[in-house]
């Protein structure tokens, strides 16, 4: 692996994790939560963006640093599977396990809803 690719994951990895913070932030503030809606919204919308760049980068030629710098950079840090899991252990460790099963059900169907959408949509102009 290049240093480019290394800095652009790692300069995507800044941005990702920023924005990350700031919409988690942005919308549990704004909908008070039993189920962290802020953490379902990065993964849903990062699902959906990175079906999109994974369209994108099959129609036309992206440089490896630039594909590293949005999908494993930006959209890896973006996303939030690890916070997910423990939010997760945390509703059903508390004994809210209709809670933390819904909580799998939805980040596991609309990330994966929304990543071929993102495809898709794209697919349908292009």
């Amino acid at each position: 692996m290049s240093i480019a690719t290394i800095l652009a994951i790692g300069s995507g990895g800044f941005i990702g994790a920023v924005l990350r913070a700031y919409f988690i932030g942005l919308i549990n503030h704004h909908f008070p939560h039993t189920i962290p809606f802020g953490t379902l919204f990065v993964n849903v919308v990062g699902s959906f963006i990175l079906g999109i760049l994974f369209y994108i980068f099959y129609k036309i030629h992206i440089p490896l640093h630039l594909k590293s710098l949005l999908s494993t950079g930006m959209m890896g840090a973006f996303t939030t599977y690890s916070t997910f899991a423990f939010e997760t252990f945390l509703l059903i460790e508390g004994g809210n396990f209709l809670l933390g099963f819904l909580n799998i059900l939805l980040n596991i169907s609309l990330t994966i809803f929304f990543a071929m959408l993102g495809y898709r949509i794209l697919s349908l102009f292009w």
